[in-house]
């Protein structure tokens, strides 16, 4: 029985299946989920930009989307029953991944449940979700997503407009 599941989300159609499947898993099973978007902190040229913008100002968007990307999964969790936890982690210089990991030791999650775009074998996959697969301490489950194909066509579960 997993009592506790993490679900990182980050508003694609791979990351809404997944949590769908988080969301029923959970249900079945009495179990909790925490909700989980990383904002990765841009490396940025200085020699190239303008004053029009800074390093914060960039973050300070993308933790924006984020938290928007977050509140419509929380709403679609809470509209099928569950009331999850949600967490958003700003990450300098670490993977998603390793953010992953960390979240998922200090929660402690006894499950992480991922989506991931088809792309034929597992060699193409993300860095990310190969670390997680490959160093995660529970069991994780990928949950198939559209193909990049459909997903590039820009069939999205959780629009969002893009601040950029």
């Amino acid at each position: 029985m997993y009592e506790k599941i993490l679900v990182p989300v980050d508003g694609s159609e791979a990351s809404t299946v997944a949590l769908n499947e988080a969301v029923r898993m959970a249900k079945e099973q009495g179990g909790k989920l925490r909700l989980l978007h990383i904002v990765k902190a841009p490396v940025l040229d200085y020699g190239f930009s303008t004053a029009d913008f800074s390093r914060q100002d960039v973050i300070a968007t993308l933790c924006k989307v984020g938290k928007k990307i977050l509140g419509k999964a929380e709403a679609a969790v809470r509209e099928r029953g569950l009331t999850p936890e949600c967490m958003l982690f700003e990450s300098e210089g670490s993977s998603a991944g390793n953010v992953i990991l960390d979240q998922a030791r200090q929660w402690p999650a006894d499950l992480i449940v991922m989506g991931t775009h088809p792309r034929g074998d597992l060699i193409g996959i993300g860095g990310d979700t190969a670390e997680v697969l490959s160093e995660s301490s529970v069991p994780v489950l990928m949950v198939r997503g559209p193909s990049i194909a459909t997903a590039a066509k820009g069939h999205h579960a959780l629009d969002y407009a893009s601040p950029f």
